[in-house]
């Protein structure tokens, strides 16, 4: 009889590549026999290495070799040739379609995501908003899975790393040993949307007041883009005790063993907030023009680490690119920088106890 493979599709941006973690090595532990090929960006490899013995992955440079129609067809052929058995899109998008189509006729058992888009509208309406919470991504995943015939019974995922964290060993010596009485606090205050971002005035006054309130605190600064580089070379100018951690480590996998051994991530709804989810560590999020309700909170972090005003006009976009209506983006600029030391420090609190 022929091994059951699933073919896994999830193209977009990191963060939503991070969310299909928990569910696929669910999956895989599950059904131990079952192999299980991700189909993703380049990018994505280190969130699956090593996840489970029934778990490989596959990239795919859909801007570059597969680009167009072409590109599809050629990209076909070759996951073809690996002899899948079933076809899960966990995309849903017009590239991942093109390719469901061609499975399907091909006679492969194939499901795709449901991304509730009317509710998705009526979340995000001006008028008569519909509040309540839509099924969040982990469920949607489930979902797939089920209808393709591999109900999942128990989300066992906890984290990418033993419970004592990644390798510290691994990592160059501007990080170094992590000591008994350090906090080390993870910051990632950009996005790839304005409607996401915590505006970088208030942002710094979070970080000077963490530090005057925890003196023994190391700030790590998360992101890669040149917006990021100018930023954080002038806290690190400003403040000695941050960390520009795209300065001093050089992969993925490196920054995924650093959020391992943090006390507490501060992220806006980006990419960040999604990693650190995977590696166990607590999350405080902060939400502008999006919402927790549009089902993209991080993997198992309690709804009370999520930050956001409410406004009659929030949320106002599901990804945040929308510009804002009201032209002041209240609801970042709204969000006091007290408010979120004070969500941070009540995740520090039990350390600070545990030193006494």
């Amino acid at each position: 009889m022929k091994r059951q493979h699933i073919l896994v599709i999830r193209f977009s941006a990191l963060g939503d590549v991070a969310m299909i973690v928990p569910v696929v090595y669910s999956l895989a532990m599950q059904y131990p026999d079952v192999r299980i090929t991700i189909l993703s960006r380049a990018n994505a490899r280190s969130l699956f290495e090593d996840l489970a013995p029934n778990i490989s992955f596959m990239e795919a440079d859909i801007k570059g070799e597969y680009h167009g129609v072409k590109g599809l067809n050629s990209l076909y052929r070759r996951l073809v040739a690996k002899q899948f058995t079933h076809v899960a899109d966990l995309h849903n998008v017009l590239r991942s379609e093109y390719l469901r189509m061609r499975f399907n006729m091909g006679r492969f058992r194939v499901e795709h995501i449901n991304k509730h888009r009317k509710q998705r509208r009526k979340l995000v309406a001006h008028h008569a908003k519909n509040s309540k919470p839509l099924p969040t991504s982990f469920d949607n995943y489930l979902d797939v899975f089920s209808r393709l015939g591999f109900p999942i019974s128990d989300l066992s995922f906890h984290s990418l790393f033993p419970a004592e964290g990644g390798n510290l060993n691994m990592l160059p010596a501007c990080i170094g040993p992590k000591r008994s009485w350090e906090h080390w606090i993870g910051v990632a205050p950009l996005a790839a949307h304005k409607g996401k971002v915590y505006p970088a005035d208030k942002m710094q006054q979070v970080i000077a007041q963490l530090i005057a309130q925890h003196p023994h605190a190391r700030i790590f600064l998360f992101g890669r883009g040149r917006q990021e580089e100018r930023l954080f070379h002038q806290w690190v100018q400003l403040m000695p005790q941050c960390v520009d951690v795209a300065r001093c480590l050089e992969t993925m996998h490196q920054e995924l063993i650093l959020m391992s051994h943090l006390d507490v991530m501060l992220s806006m709804d980006s990419a960040n907030m999604h990693l650190a989810s995977l590696t166990a560590t607590p999350v405080v999020s902060v939400w502008g023009a999006t919402h927790p309700h549009a089902g993209f909170m991080g993997w198992r972090q309690p709804a009370d680490n999520a930050i956001g005003l409410d406004l009659d006009c929030r949320p106002c976009s599901i990804y945040g690119q929308k510009s804002c209506h009201r032209g002041d983006y209240a609801c970042l600029n709204g969000i006091m920088p007290e408010v979120i030391v004070e969500r941070i420090n009540r995740i520090l609190t039990p350390k600070n106890e545990s030193d006494k």
